[in-house]
């Protein structure tokens, strides 16, 4: 059975004109009754559905909208529109090591992360942000509640292909707003909003160009390498600091630069320092999870996605929560005088550790 939202099950059915919203909450609590409390709202929802001869998916449409899709689907084909890429990561597991990337698609329904893994993982190397892309014969599973398509043996990928268009992504989050001061080393899918305090430069090294893996120094003889870097920021939102770390992606997006304009501060170091100043003092949303760094022993955010911070929706977000009873402030007190902290001696960075999930076995 496909995992459906009970939400999306119940506009379903209200939407098929059998039973307004009253009705049909009433009739699922009478369904739990009658099986005991032995079934959840969603197994009562989808009897309710079954009974009523309601189709919750379309079988026999050729192409699904992303809201379409739901975990445990098999030959699942889409077109959306890629809105962001990640870097291919290598990994090993046992005595078994491979390769895993993934992006995210969206179209005017929503967003959805494709998983690439292995040989498919190359196909990142030919896909830039803004492209469209066609998904055939993939199938659909769940990750930290999030559902995720995978291309599996027969699943294919199309890149801009003819006829195919997404004028509008409804950009959809599944990422929780927290405060710095709650995280802890297992927060996935979190949204942080925080000032700028602290930039460090970034550290450049060299990647294969086709599987993104870290080449040292008289590695891969005859291959020619490409550049990547990563770049830490140290994030304030009032409540507490955490090290932000940003990869080669989030890196351009934070700072507006391309890899041409990032190579040149690798050869120029010292015209970097413009870049920080300007950045401190910038207030960004970021979206990703928290980790524990072992080799330094601290708390870092790991940043997927990162967005310059909208004050005005942030306001706006803050006039709908219903406000405390208003106190009168105490008198105000002048601040004590700024103290200048040092600068921390230079650290190397580690790669951000991956942890796949496993991919599904051959289906016959």
């Amino acid at each position: 059975m496909y995992k459906i939202p009970l939400k999306d099950i119940k506009e379903k059915i209200v939407a098929s004109g059998k039973l307004d919203l009253e009705n049909l909450e009433s009739k699922i609590k009478e369904k739990i009754n009658e099986l005991s409390g032995l079934i959840s709202e969603e197994g009562a929802a989808h009897i309710i559905a079954n009974e009523l001869n309601i189709e919750l998916v379309d079988s026999n449409k050729n192409k699904l909208k992303i809201k379409e899709i739901y975990s445990g689907m098999k030959n699942v084909s889409t077109v959306g529109k890629v809105t962001r890429k990640f870097e291919i990561r290598e990994f090993a597991k046992g005595d078994r090591t491979g390769k895993v990337a993934s992006l995210i698609i969206g179209d005017d329904t929503g967003t959805i992360r494709i998983v690439f893994w292995n040989e498919q993982a190359d196909l990142l190397n030919q896909i830039k942000e803004d492209d469209i892309l066609l998904i055939n014969e993939a199938y659909v599973r769940e990750n930290n509640n999030q559902k995720e398509i995978h291309l599996g043996d027969r699943g294919d990928v199309e890149i801009n292909p003819e006829g195919e268009t997404i004028e509008n992504v409804r950009q959809t989050s599944s990422f929780e707003r927290k405060k710095i001061s709650d995280l802890n080393d297992t927060a996935d899918n979190v949204e942080l909003i925080g000032t700028v305090v602290q930039v460090f430069d970034p550290r450049f090294f060299m990647v294969h160009p086709e599987s993104g893996r870290r080449i040292r120094e008289g590695e891969e003889a005859g291959v020619v390498p490409a550049l990547s870097y990563v770049m830490n920021a140290v994030l304030d939102d009032g409540a507490g600091t955490i090290r932000a770390v940003f990869w080669k992606n989030q890196t351009n997006h934070l700072l507006g630069k391309t890899v041409e304009e990032m190579s040149a501060y690798k050869e120029d170091p010292s015209s970097f320092e413009s870049v920080k100043t300007d950045l401190l003092g910038e207030q960004f949303k970021l979206m990703g999870r928290a980790k524990k760094n072992e080799m330094f022993d601290r708390l870092e955010f790991n940043v997927q996605i990162v967005e310059k911070a909208n004050p005005q929706e942030e306001i706006d977000k803050l006039e709908k929560v219903e406000p405390a009873e208003k106190v009168e402030p105490a008198e105000k007190v002048e601040p004590a005088e700024k103290v200048e902290t040092t600068e921390p001696a230079e650290t190397t960075e580690t790669a951000e550790k991956v942890e796949p999930v496993e991919p599904v076995e051959k289906e016959n």
